[in-house]
């Protein structure tokens, strides 16, 4: 199948396509950032009440990018596929859980004063997801992509001995979301319509964080500024998931998670903007992983370049 070919080679993916998805990879980790920012600007909701709006906001504005950009195939296919195999409704159920726990650690983090400990997560990700690759899929990487790997390990290494022991926040991340990818994948639903059946099953959830946080709706009219400020949190994260599902449609699994390195670094710099401060040990660990995303961006490039001397 074209599907599982696409996911198992990155030298079998055309190059205008491993293009597109960095792009799209890039694009989404600064929406992810500011996103991280935006949260602090929305009290007196708490973390889980951002969540729930979150999700509530997010499922209409996703629904309206699948069917204008006419992709409403992929969910009308997928649940298709569940009324005839239920089984995949219980994977659905799952992705949509392990989905739904990342979204709320990702507004609860920069409320509480752990957003480096998330932010650590997001570091050791994508070699979690290159181990992934490598072991499920049988990925190899070009030499670039190698030499970034490596100063993505020495600086993801400093930062474990410098900590001494990961966090419950950091763990969550790192092992979450490769879980999340393989299961996705192995559903075949890998693409939009997965994504929407995840936000769609994620609403029931929503819907009490809202109602039982310390803003409910009745008392929405007393904090006039979050009339404005929750509908653009729903532009924010809705944009940010669509950049960062194409991202992943487009690119093998190792090269995808190596550009996860772009939004831990955004998320370090959000954190000092909320008052965090990094010790001097620790500038080993973000130069060294700075290094391996500008080695990716050279790769980029490069795939850009091939790309077009082949269309001529």
């Amino acid at each position: 199948m074209a599907y599982t070919a696409c996911l198992v080679i990155p030298t079998m993916i055309p190059g205008y396509l491993v293009a597109k998805g960095v792009l799209f990879s890039i694009i989404g980790s600064v929406l992810f950032a500011v996103l991280y920012y935006y949260a602090t600007l929305l009290a007196p909701l708490d973390g889980e009440q951002i969540f729930g709006w979150r999700t509530l906001l997010t499922f209409p504005f996703l629904t309206a990018f699948i069917w204008l950009s006419r992709q409403q195939h992929m969910v009308l296919t997928l649940a298709a596929r569940m009324r005839a195999q239920p089984l995949l409704i219980a994977g659905a159920l799952a992705t949509s859980a392990l989905l739904g726990v990342q979204l709320w650690l990702f507004m609860w983090a920069p409320l509480h004063g752990r957003a480096l400990h998330v932010s650590l997560g997001y570091f050791l990700l994508p070699l979690t997801m290159l181990l992934t690759g490598r072991l499920v899929y049988g990925e190899r990487l070009t030499r670039l992509q190698n030499l970034a790997a490596l100063f993505a390990a020495v600086g993801v290494l400093n930062e474990l001995v410098q900590l001494g022991s990961l966090s419950w926040e950091t763990l969550l991340v790192a092992f979450g979301y490769p879980g999340y990818f393989v299961l996705r994948r192995k559903m075949a639903a890998a693409n939009l319509g997965g994504l929407w059946f995840d936000m769609a099953l994620l609403l029931p959830a929503g819907l009490w964080f809202i109602a039982a946080g310390p803003v409910g709706f009745e008392s929405l009219t007393d904090h006039r500024a979050l009339f404005g400020l929750i509908p653009l949190l729903g532009v924010l994260s809705s944009t940010a998931l669509v950049f960062y599902m194409l991202a992943s449609q487009n690119l093998p699994l190792s090269l995808f998670g190596l550009l996860g390195y772009v939004e831990p670094v955004l998320l370090v710099l959000v954190a000092l903007l909320l008052g965090e401060t990094i010790s001097g040990a620790q500038w080993l660990t973000y130069i060294p992983v700075w290094i391996a995303v500008l080695l990716l961006i050279v790769e980029g490039t490069q795939a850009t370049l091939r790309s077009r001397m082949a269309t001529r």
